[in-house]
């Protein structure tokens, strides 16, 4: 296990914040139990505190994660959510409330052995998936129990898969990871992750364990780094943070944020 430490070390999946228009609306996470540290990057809750005047569209952007989340009122709409190549919209009503629980980069196929090609740019419901967990979450999460309550749950739950897990992980792929994070997703991925995968190896290896390609996920490890740095609209004119990890020009940066976060780099920023 401590040869994933260094996923959570490296990589911080952000997610953006409810802005301040957004009044009646939390977001908050909870950073999950020491023992399960480097698969759980955090738990989390999406809920309105009163109903909203209008459907709320909820913008999910490409972070290299997967979630399992569900329906705090009704636990028996559960889900899974893969790796997204770009970024994804929900309109979620105008009145919810939703808990879910991201893990790292690699860990949900680590633990599950579910191959994460097979979740990528789709939510699904998570019977179809693993059924176990899903029929697990219907009959153990009550809507009366809190956020609090429901994240040690669940700490408790998922400690116990990590215990009984035979995780197989293979030190190549670690390694390439590794280089990823340490470059900023800035690297020529059939050059650069020369860690002893041949190109088809490492294909088939960053799809079973990510969902994608190397490229696409260094792509996303990027996108991230730059929401990780929090630039202002003025900074990111000023110290041009994008040429640092390999884009061109501005117009280059802009398309490509926007596949990532669905709106311009300023229009994120302000």
């Amino acid at each position: 296990m401590n040869e994933l430490k260094t996923i959570r070390e490296y990589y911080k999946p952000i997610q953006p914040a409810v802005s301040g228009n957004d009044y009646g609306i939390i977001y908050q996470e909870i950073q999950p139990n020491k023992e399960i540290e480097n698969f759980v990057y955090c738990f989390w809750q999406l809920k309105t505190q009163k109903t909203l005047n209008q459907d709320y569209d909820y913008r999910v952007v490409s972070d290299g994660c997967i979630d399992i989340f569900f329906n705090h009122k009704q636990p028996t709409e559960n889900f899974v959510m893969g790796f997204c190549r770009k970024y994804t919209q929900f309109q979620i009503g105008k009145e919810f409330d939703y808990i879910g629980v991201r893990f790292l980069p690699s860990a949900f196929p680590l633990l599950f052995n579910v191959n994460a090609k097979t979740l990528s740019n789709q939510s699904q419901e998570l019977n179809k998936i693993l059924p176990n967990f899903s029929n697990w979450i219907k009959s153990v999460i009550k809507p009366s129990d809190s956020f609090e309550t429901i994240t040690k749950i669940l700490n408790e739950k998922i400690i116990g898969f990590s215990r009984k897990s035979a995780i197989d992980y293979d030190h190549r792929f670690l390694d390439s990871l590794n280089l990823i994070f340490q470059k900023n997703g800035y690297l020529d991925t059939e050059k650069d992750l020369n860690t002893g995968l041949s190109p088809r190896q490492l294909r088939r290896i960053f799809n079973f364990h990510i969902g994608t390609t190397a490229k696409s996920f260094s792509n996303v490890v990027r996108f991230q780094h730059i929401l990780n740095a929090k630039p202002s609209k003025q900074s990111l004119k000023e110290n041009k943070l994008y040429f640092d990890v390999g884009f061109f020009d501005q117009a280059h940066f802009i398309k490509n944020f926007k596949t990532y976060y669905g709106v311009t780099p300023s229009e994120a920023f302000r």
